[in-house]
Protein backbone atom coordinates (compact mmCIF):
# COMPACT_ATOMS: atom_id res chain seq x y z
CA UNK A 1 0.00 0.00 0.00
CA UNK A 2 0.87 3.56 -0.67
CA UNK A 3 -0.28 6.92 -2.17
CA UNK A 4 -1.78 7.43 -5.35
CA UNK A 5 -1.55 11.12 -6.98
CA UNK A 6 -4.13 11.90 -9.00
CA UNK A 7 -6.33 15.09 -10.47
CA UNK A 8 -8.15 16.86 -12.53
CA UNK A 9 -6.61 17.63 -16.13
CA UNK A 10 -4.95 20.89 -16.19
CA UNK A 11 -5.16 20.97 -12.21
CA UNK A 12 -1.10 21.57 -11.90
CA UNK A 13 0.04 17.60 -10.82
CA UNK A 14 3.21 18.11 -13.17
CA UNK A 15 4.31 21.25 -12.01
CA UNK A 16 3.76 20.57 -8.21
CA UNK A 17 5.88 17.43 -8.84
CA UNK A 18 8.43 18.93 -10.80
CA UNK A 19 8.84 21.67 -8.29
CA UNK A 20 9.69 18.96 -5.50
CA UNK A 21 12.16 17.46 -7.29
CA UNK A 22 13.83 20.46 -8.17
CA UNK A 23 14.90 21.39 -5.05
CA UNK A 24 16.39 19.60 -2.18
CA UNK A 25 17.09 21.67 0.59
CA UNK A 26 13.61 21.56 2.16
CA UNK A 27 11.72 18.59 4.09
CA UNK A 28 10.42 17.17 1.51
CA UNK A 29 11.64 16.16 -1.84
CA UNK A 30 10.86 13.56 -4.89
CA UNK A 31 14.07 11.20 -4.80
CA UNK A 32 12.77 8.74 -7.76
CA UNK A 33 13.18 10.35 -10.32
CA UNK A 34 15.18 12.98 -10.15
CA UNK A 35 14.49 16.36 -10.96
CA UNK A 36 16.58 15.62 -14.73
CA UNK A 37 14.89 12.05 -15.41
CA UNK A 38 11.41 13.57 -14.54
CA UNK A 39 11.82 16.26 -16.88
CA UNK A 40 12.93 13.89 -19.85
CA UNK A 41 9.88 12.02 -19.42
CA UNK A 42 7.58 15.03 -19.15
CA UNK A 43 8.15 17.33 -21.97
CA UNK A 44 8.27 17.06 -25.04
CA UNK A 45 10.48 18.31 -28.64
CA UNK A 46 9.31 22.07 -28.19
CA UNK A 47 10.00 21.96 -24.10
CA UNK A 48 6.51 21.75 -23.26
CA UNK A 49 4.45 19.40 -20.65
CA UNK A 50 2.75 17.00 -23.00
CA UNK A 51 -0.62 16.92 -22.04
CA UNK A 52 -2.64 13.62 -21.48
CA UNK A 53 -5.06 13.16 -24.46
CA UNK A 54 -8.55 12.79 -22.92
CA UNK A 55 -8.89 9.11 -25.26
CA UNK A 56 -5.33 7.50 -24.09
CA UNK A 57 -5.45 4.99 -21.07
CA UNK A 58 -4.54 6.04 -17.83
CA UNK A 59 -0.63 6.52 -17.59
CA UNK A 60 0.90 5.79 -13.84
CA UNK A 61 4.39 6.17 -12.99
CA UNK A 62 6.34 5.78 -9.58
CA UNK A 63 7.32 9.45 -7.49
CA UNK A 64 9.23 8.20 -4.55
CA UNK A 65 9.15 11.22 -1.94
CA UNK A 66 10.85 11.72 0.88
CA UNK A 67 9.68 13.35 4.12
CA UNK A 68 12.06 14.61 7.05
CA UNK A 69 9.87 14.21 10.02
CA UNK A 70 11.16 15.63 14.08
CA UNK A 71 11.46 12.01 14.25
CA UNK A 72 13.39 11.25 11.28
CA UNK A 73 12.95 10.23 7.26
CA UNK A 74 10.13 9.24 6.04
CA UNK A 75 9.40 7.38 2.70
CA UNK A 76 6.61 7.96 0.75
CA UNK A 77 5.70 5.21 -2.06
CA UNK A 78 3.45 7.06 -4.41
CA UNK A 79 2.22 5.98 -7.94
CA UNK A 80 1.72 9.33 -10.12
CA UNK A 81 -1.63 8.45 -12.20
CA UNK A 82 -2.60 10.57 -15.16
CA UNK A 83 -6.07 9.42 -16.34
CA UNK A 84 -7.83 10.51 -20.02
CA UNK A 85 -11.03 12.59 -19.57
CA UNK A 86 -12.77 9.68 -20.89
CA UNK A 87 -11.65 7.45 -18.39
CA UNK A 88 -14.86 7.83 -16.01
CA UNK A 89 -17.27 7.38 -19.14
CA UNK A 90 -18.80 3.67 -19.03
CA UNK A 91 -18.08 3.29 -22.51
CA UNK A 92 -14.32 4.06 -22.37
CA UNK A 93 -14.41 1.26 -19.65
CA UNK A 94 -16.09 -1.34 -21.26
CA UNK A 95 -13.55 -0.70 -24.28
CA UNK A 96 -10.77 -0.61 -22.30
CA UNK A 97 -11.55 -3.30 -19.34
CA UNK A 98 -7.55 -3.83 -18.83
CA UNK A 99 -6.54 -0.70 -17.95
CA UNK A 100 -9.60 0.27 -15.92
CA UNK A 101 -8.93 -2.48 -13.94
CA UNK A 102 -5.14 -2.14 -13.38
CA UNK A 103 -6.77 1.64 -12.32
CA UNK A 104 -8.92 0.17 -9.97
CA UNK A 105 -6.24 -1.99 -8.44
CA UNK A 106 -3.96 0.65 -7.64
CA UNK A 107 -6.82 2.47 -6.24
CA UNK A 108 -8.15 -0.17 -4.24
CA UNK A 109 -4.93 -0.92 -2.68
CA UNK A 110 -3.67 2.43 -2.00
CA UNK A 111 -3.55 3.60 2.17
CA UNK A 112 -3.93 7.65 1.00
CA UNK A 113 -5.00 9.66 -2.29
CA UNK A 114 -3.62 13.14 -3.11
CA UNK A 115 -6.03 14.64 -5.16
CA UNK A 116 -5.40 17.66 -7.18
CA UNK A 117 -8.19 20.10 -8.49
CA UNK A 118 -7.88 23.33 -9.89
CA UNK A 119 -10.03 26.40 -8.63
CA UNK A 120 -13.03 27.63 -9.97
CA UNK A 121 -14.02 30.77 -11.63
CA UNK A 122 -15.72 33.05 -8.68
CA UNK A 123 -13.11 32.27 -6.77
CA UNK A 124 -9.95 33.01 -8.67
CA UNK A 125 -8.58 37.05 -8.97
CA UNK A 126 -10.06 38.97 -11.32
CA UNK A 127 -6.52 39.35 -13.12
CA UNK A 128 -7.05 35.86 -14.20
CA UNK A 129 -8.88 35.23 -16.89
CA UNK A 130 -11.94 33.74 -16.03
CA UNK A 131 -12.54 31.93 -19.24
CA UNK A 132 -10.00 29.24 -18.38
CA UNK A 133 -11.83 28.10 -15.37
CA UNK A 134 -14.77 25.99 -14.38
CA UNK A 135 -17.73 27.94 -13.39
CA UNK A 136 -19.13 27.04 -9.32
CA UNK A 137 -21.48 24.83 -10.50
CA UNK A 138 -19.44 22.99 -13.15
CA UNK A 139 -16.37 22.17 -10.84
CA UNK A 140 -18.78 21.08 -7.79
CA UNK A 141 -20.60 18.83 -10.88
CA UNK A 142 -16.88 17.39 -11.45
CA UNK A 143 -16.16 17.02 -8.17
CA UNK A 144 -18.66 14.77 -7.74
CA UNK A 145 -17.28 12.42 -10.17
CA UNK A 146 -14.44 11.88 -7.82
CA UNK A 147 -17.15 11.21 -4.47
CA UNK A 148 -18.24 8.74 -6.69
CA UNK A 149 -15.01 6.93 -7.36
CA UNK A 150 -14.14 7.25 -3.16
CA UNK A 151 -17.17 6.08 -2.15
CA UNK A 152 -16.92 2.99 -4.52
CA UNK A 153 -13.58 1.85 -5.37
CA UNK A 154 -11.66 3.57 -2.46
CA UNK A 155 -12.41 1.55 0.83
CA UNK A 156 -8.98 0.49 1.71
CA UNK A 157 -8.03 4.60 1.94
CA UNK A 158 -7.35 6.00 5.45
CA UNK A 159 -5.97 9.52 4.57
CA UNK A 160 -7.86 11.45 1.72
CA UNK A 161 -5.76 14.73 0.88
CA UNK A 162 -7.43 17.51 -1.33
CA UNK A 163 -5.72 20.52 -2.86
CA UNK A 164 -6.95 22.92 -4.43
CA UNK A 165 -3.88 24.40 -6.42
CA UNK A 166 -3.04 27.27 -8.10
CA UNK A 167 -3.62 28.75 -4.86
CA UNK A 168 -1.25 32.16 -6.53
CA UNK A 169 -4.34 33.03 -8.42
CA UNK A 170 -6.86 33.24 -5.56
CA UNK A 171 -5.10 34.08 -2.18
CA UNK A 172 -2.18 35.57 -0.89
CA UNK A 173 0.09 33.28 -0.44
CA UNK A 174 2.50 34.38 2.69
CA UNK A 175 -0.85 35.23 4.65
CA UNK A 176 -2.12 32.23 4.26
CA UNK A 177 1.16 30.42 4.77
CA UNK A 178 1.75 32.36 8.14
CA UNK A 179 -1.89 31.88 9.28
CA UNK A 180 -1.59 27.83 8.36
CA UNK A 181 1.94 27.78 10.17
CA UNK A 182 0.46 28.61 13.75
CA UNK A 183 -2.62 26.12 13.46
CA UNK A 184 -2.50 21.85 13.88
CA UNK A 185 -3.43 19.75 11.55
CA UNK A 186 -7.24 20.06 12.35
CA UNK A 187 -7.49 23.59 12.36
CA UNK A 188 -5.75 23.60 9.39
CA UNK A 189 -8.12 21.57 7.96
CA UNK A 190 -10.95 23.13 9.11
CA UNK A 191 -9.83 27.03 8.21
CA UNK A 192 -8.98 25.65 4.46
CA UNK A 193 -12.35 23.72 4.45
CA UNK A 194 -14.53 26.94 5.28
CA UNK A 195 -12.84 29.38 3.21
CA UNK A 196 -11.49 27.83 0.45
CA UNK A 197 -14.00 24.68 0.13
CA UNK A 198 -17.36 25.70 1.19
CA UNK A 199 -19.15 24.93 -1.89
CA UNK A 200 -18.26 21.07 -1.51
CA UNK A 201 -18.11 21.34 2.27
CA UNK A 202 -21.42 19.28 3.06
CA UNK A 203 -20.20 16.79 0.09
CA UNK A 204 -16.76 16.24 2.02
CA UNK A 205 -17.96 16.03 5.60
CA UNK A 206 -20.55 13.17 4.19
CA UNK A 207 -17.46 11.43 2.60
CA UNK A 208 -15.91 11.55 6.13
CA UNK A 209 -18.36 9.64 7.76
CA UNK A 210 -19.40 7.12 5.32
CA UNK A 211 -16.22 5.83 4.84
CA UNK A 212 -14.88 4.08 7.95
CA UNK A 213 -11.91 4.88 9.31
CA UNK A 214 -11.44 7.80 6.74
CA UNK A 215 -9.85 11.27 7.58
CA UNK A 216 -9.92 13.69 4.46
CA UNK A 217 -7.96 17.03 4.67
CA UNK A 218 -7.71 20.01 2.69
CA UNK A 219 -4.53 22.19 1.55
CA UNK A 220 -4.39 24.73 -0.67
CA UNK A 221 -0.81 24.45 -3.01
CA UNK A 222 0.96 26.53 -5.34
CA UNK A 223 4.14 25.89 -6.81
CA UNK A 224 5.00 29.76 -5.37
CA UNK A 225 5.59 29.18 -1.87
CA UNK A 226 7.17 25.92 -0.74
CA UNK A 227 5.28 25.88 2.36
CA UNK A 228 1.87 25.31 1.26
CA UNK A 229 3.69 23.37 -1.75
CA UNK A 230 5.36 20.49 1.20
CA UNK A 231 2.44 20.58 3.66
CA UNK A 232 0.06 17.71 2.08
CA UNK A 233 3.04 15.72 2.01
CA UNK A 234 4.10 16.35 5.80
CA UNK A 235 0.82 15.41 6.77
CA UNK A 236 0.73 12.04 4.82
CA UNK A 237 4.01 11.29 6.24
CA UNK A 238 2.91 12.16 9.90
CA UNK A 239 -0.25 10.20 9.79
CA UNK A 240 0.64 7.52 7.03
CA UNK A 241 1.24 4.04 8.80
CA UNK A 242 5.06 3.12 8.63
Amino acid sequence: MGVIYIGDRNAGKTHLAMELAKSQTQSVKATIPNYENLAASLFNLDGEIEQTKADIEADSRQLDIQVRLPSGYKQIDTTWIDTPGEIWRKSWQTSNPDQWKNFLKIARESEGILLIVEPYRDLVSPNANARDYATQQQWCKRFDRWIDFFRTDCSRVKNLVICLNKADRFCDLEQEAFVLDRKDWHERHTYVLRKFFRPIQPKLEQLNRIIDGLSVNCFITSIYNRYLLELPWIYLGTYLDA
